[in-house]
């Protein structure tokens, strides 16, 4: 069976009748295990993500292991739990962060993300619409990254004991042979490739929180990039590492792979791609871009010999489209990186401790 065939067995929805909500809010009834909470079910969750293996509504899905044989010989097996204040910001959602995120999990491994779990924590009195606009960015993303919800759980909560909404995706994927990417792959002349600007998630977030009073709008970079990965692995299969840098942003990246491998990063200040309005914001408070969050960007670990060729097909890509060269792979020091900043010096980057407080003096 073609990969299409297989997408659409899984994906297409199966005619059904369903149920529908009939209150504005959600209720504890509807986590009862009642007719209230398979309306919800059927209404929100069948609604946005129907396929043959989800409407049968079983407690687990079943999935054909010929279908994961054909597309490699291992399995890449993740999981992720979101939480976001604001639910909704500039850029995408706590549904589109919650596929992407998970999404890019599987893919900086090599994987070609194939399913996905969704199961939701809600709080009493969530807007049931509010709920249907989650799971349609869910089913957006889904589908433009490839993958179909196979399985799910609910939960509701009292009111007061769970902040809006949490998501938890698990992702399976599948890696061909060949394929070996891993932190500790790092070796002395490869070049540090980043997928673009950084820091654009955690910005729109402080922006978005009304933490930070900026005119300028700077929207989160929040998508799946298994579209770019398979450009790049295309042009280079021997990528060492790739790592989505999210919390802790491209300077806790990049300190996970000096410490596994246990070679030394030298970046350039003049090289790092960042927004002038997110350099502002980083001014402002005191913050450092190297730590803030992203949710659509990835770096990349390059042989020196495929540099010129990985950079190109990535730049070729939408979501690459501003990659940019950083810096370099060194044997010393051993498990530490540094950077060359904008007037000539260096300085170490370490891993973030604790949370990034904005400067006060």
């Amino acid at each position: 069976m073609s990969d299409v065939r297989e997408r659409s067995a899984v994906q297409s929805c199966a005619a059904r009748p369903a149920a529908r909500v009939r209150d504005s809010h959600i209720n504890l009834s509807h986590g009862s295990g009642g007719k209230a909470m398979r309306a919800l079910i059927e209404d929100v969750f069948l609604g946005a993500f129907g396929n043959p293996v989800l409407n049968a509504l079983e407690d687990q899905a079943l999935l054909p292991l010929a279908v994961l044989a054909r597309h490699g010989d291992r399995l890449a097996f993740t999981t992720d739990s979101y939480v976001v204040d604001p639910l909704f910001f500039p850029g995408g959602d706590i549904g589109t962060l919650a596929v992407s995120g998970t999404v890019n999990d599987l893919v900086v491994s090599g994987a070609k993300p194939l399913f996905l779990s969704c199961s939701v924590v809600i709080e009493e009195g969530l807007p049931v619409e509010l709920l249907r606009r989650v799971a349609a960015s869910m089913r957006m993303t889904a589908e433009r990254a490839g993958v179909a919800v196979v399985t799910g759980d609910t939960k509701v909560v009292e009111k007061g004991a769970a902040d809006k909404l949490f998501i938890n995706t698990c992702g399976i994927g599948v890696v061909q042979p060949g394929i070996a990417i891993a932190a500790g792959n790092a070796r002395p002349g490869d070049v540090v490739i980043v997928s673009g600007a950084l820091g654009d998630h955690g910005t729109a977030i402080l922006i978005a929180r009304n933490q930070l009073a900026l005119e300028a709008e700077v929207a989160s970079d929040c998508q799946p990039l298994d579209g770019l990965v398979a450009a790049m692995l295309a042009a280079c299969p021997g990528i060492h590492c790739l790592r989505d840098a999210t919390r802790g942003g491209v300077a806790t990246v990049l300190n996970e792979f000096a410490q596994s491998s246990q070679v030394g990063i030298r970046i350039r200040e003049r090289d790092l791609p960042i927004r002038e309005e997110v350099k502002g914001a980083c001014e402002l408070l005191g913050l450092d871009p190297l730590f803030l969050a992203n949710e659509g960007k990835l770096v990349a670990m390059v042989p020196p010999n495929d540099a010129v060729r990985v950079l190109a097909a990535m730049r070729a890509h939408p979501a690459g489209a501003a990659a940019a060269v950083i810096g370099a792979v060194t044997d010393q020091p051993a498990g530490m990186v540094t950077m060359q900043t904008g007037f000539g010096g260096e300085r170490i980057v370490d891993m973030l401790v604790g949370e990034q407080l904005p400067r006060i003096c």
